[in-house]
């Protein structure tokens, strides 16, 4: 038996578009006089640790291999 699981996780997941969505409505109306970089914040921060994440992993694989 053959299942096919599929594990969202990362910087398209809903939750960080709701949030972002949010945000961005909220900014635009005027129901908040945050920056456009925390406005922003959903989209850039889970990114930023996806890559931080990915960069760390691919330094122990090399790190790794010429030990």
């Amino acid at each position: 038996m053959e299942t096919n699981e599929k594990i969202n996780i990362g910087c398209a997941s809903p939750i960080w578009i709701v949030v972002f969505l949010a945000f961005f409505i909220a900014k635009i109306f005027g129901y908040i006089d945050w920056s456009w970089w925390w406005v922003f914040s959903p989209i850039w921060i889970p990114a930023v640790l996806s890559a931080i994440i990915f960069i760390i992993l691919i330094g122990l694989k090399l790190w790794a291999l010429w030990k």
